[in-house]
């Protein structure tokens, strides 16, 4: 967004009893305060207002001149300015005595902590003249009314059952002081039911809000980004069926309020799950670009995903767990230890397609940052290539399969890095959020111990691909048949797992001769929740949907991309 140019001011007003020189110009708010000094002959309050020639070159002025315990902040990270109330004890303390009536206003912004976590914190300035006290509200709501990104009427979802139970709390104490603070109106539905966003958003009026806001975990997320993607292809008469069709991007973007078990989305995003750091990236107007990946059987569309697509481990997991909500997020602990103790492996085809367009690989080490250059590059490079095939300019594209066969532990398909707190880098760390590719992990049979390793790895800094049973790709879409697959009706996918198991034991229990009652398929682990279709078809749609958030921020600023998407 261009910055809006208006008339810089610097005026003399007091911050806790201290008089502090405020300035302002288009892109940012500073103040210092002013060392003491012999000559007292300026009171506070007295307006040094002044149109500076270059108000764009303000910013950097000032950053010069404030001394180290001065304060800058972009005009972009201001939730909101109002009058404040007069403290009548504060009033009549120390040199305020002296005014027949004081006037402030005060000032609350984003401040940065550690661990990408983000606070609401206020600042209230003083002054003797209230006629500069109302230039300054009115010189920085304007500001604040051309953030025009920012959200003003939006629609909330909370599930109270998700995660520990508590989403409707966190909502309540949390997230809506914060969003009446900044002048944003709501609609809050408390759903009821599996599914009762996914629904509800198929008939509600979308025009009347600038975003929706989903409080829970992951489940929530996907149900309000199934109902968002299948209400805009049902208004676009666009058949989600079909495997092969270009889906329409959505306009509405979605928040995320952390309230479940994992939260892994929101953790990738954002880099935290914490409410309040999600609800104020929802009140600036922050903008995150995501791709979202069909997943279809033949001509039916089955789910969409936007993190993790696994089969085999992942998806026992998800299966085991399932049978143990009760246990709450402990739950995942002991359905992993038990899935890890059982060591089955699965064997069938695995068929995909490269990303050629993709301008990183998944064992670059470059992680996606705020303002992510390679998925910039590749969301460039993608459109070219669509264009090239329209014109029918690439031949032979069909002939991009490659196939892998063989008996597998795991077959994932990662769209974003996948990383939680347990997991601070991920399943895949250099898998990035808008880049129109997901990465492709396969780990072929292999010993517990080997087994073991490579998931050690997914919570330290070394290379988790780096194993001679571990294949990694950048795909575009990717198909994947069970061995024991059959479809001799062309209706039924065998998804009864005991007629599958009847049919083929005497083939389990020569493959298997130590457990005659090897599971013969998996399932699926679509963003948590089971797929039980084994033989699927996935496909990358690039940034189909947009988050309120604006990817992890670098802690490191010298390595920080320069650009944002």
């Amino acid at each position: 967004m261009e910055p809006v140019m208006v008339p810089a001011l610097r005026s003399v007003l007091a911050v806790s009893g201290q008089s502090c020189e405020l300035s302002l110009d288009s892109e940012r708010l500073a103040w210092r305060e002013l060392r003491p000094r012999r000559d007292r002959s300026r009171r506070t309050g007295v307006c040094l207002t002044r149109v500076l020639q270059r108000a764009r070159g303000l910013t950097d002025s000032l950053s010069r001149q404030l001394p180290s315990g001065g304060h800058s902040i972009p005009v972009s990270e201001i939730v909101s300015v109002g009058e404040a109330e007069i403290d009548e004890t504060y009033h009549h303390s120390m040199k305020w005595e002296h005014m027949c009536k004081p006037h402030a206003f005060t000032v609350n912004y984003v401040q940065r902590v550690k661990n990408h976590r983000w606070r609401c914190k206020a600042v209230t300035f003083w002054c003797s003249d209230e006629v500069l006290c109302c230039h300054w509200l009115k010189a920085l709501n304007d500001l604040l009314d051309h953030q025009t990104c920012r959200p003003k009427h939006l629609l909330i979802y909370i599930n109270p059952y998700g995660g520990k139970k508590k989403g409707k709390q966190i909502y309540e104490k949390k997230v809506a002081p914060l969003f009446n603070l900044a002048g944003i109106s709501t609609d809050v539905i408390v759903t009821e039911f599996a599914n009762h966003a996914r629904d509800d958003l198929y008939e509600v009026n979308l025009e009347k809000y600038d975003g929706i806001v989903c409080v829970g975990g992951d489940g929530m997320f996907s149900e309000v980004l199934h109902g968002l993607i299948g209400r805009v292809q049902k208004d676009k008469d666009i058949d989600h069926d079909n495997p092969e069709a270009n889906l329409s991007p959505c306009a509405i973007r979605i928040g995320i309020i952390p309230a479940g078990s994992t939260d892994c989305v929101c953790f990738a995003t954002v880099g935290i799950n914490d409410p309040v750091t999600s609800a104020l990236h929802i009140i600036l107007g922050d903008s995150q670009p995501l791709d979202v990946c069909s997943v279809h059987r033949k001509k039916r569309f089955l789910k969409y995903t936007v993190s993790l697509l696994g089969y085999g481990f992942y998806g026992d997991v998800l299966k085991c767990s399932e049978k143990n909500r009760w246990l709450g997020p402990a739950r995942y602990d002991l359905a992993g230890i038990k899935t890890f103790l059982s060591h089955h492996c699965y064997e069938g085809t695995v068929s995909f397609q490269a990303a050629k367009w993709a301008a990183g690989s998944p064992r670059d080490l470059t992680r996606c940052m705020s303002g992510c250059d390679i998925c910039r590059q590749s969301s460039k490079q993608l459109d070219e290539h669509q264009k090239a095939q329209t014109l029918g300019s690439l031949q032979n594209e069909q002939e991009d399969w490659k196939t892998i066969k063989g008996k597998f532990m795991a077959v994932n398909a990662a769209n974003m890095c996948c990383a939680c707190p347990r997991s601070p880098k991920g399943l895949s760390p250099a898998a990035h959020l808008a880049d129109g590719a997901a990465d492709l992990i396969v780990v072929h049979k292999c010993s517990r111990l080997n087994f073991l390793r490579h998931l050690i790895r997914h919570t330290n800094k070394k290379d988790q691909f780096d194993f001679p049973f571990v294949e990694v790709h950048r795909v575009k879409t990717f198909q994947f048949t069970p061995k024991h697959f059959e479809d001799e009706d062309g209706d039924a996918e065998s998804t009864d797992l005991r007629i599958s198991g009847k049919k083929n034991f005497a083939q389990i229990c020569t493959d298997h001769p130590s457990c005659g009652c090897n599971q013969v398929n998996s399932i699926w682990n679509c963003d948590g929740e089971t797929l039980d279709q084994t033989a699927i078809e996935m496909r990358v749609h690039s940034q189909l949907v947009k988050l309120f958030a604006r990817g992890v921020e670098d802690s490191k600023p010298k390595n920080k991309c320069s650009s944002r998407i």
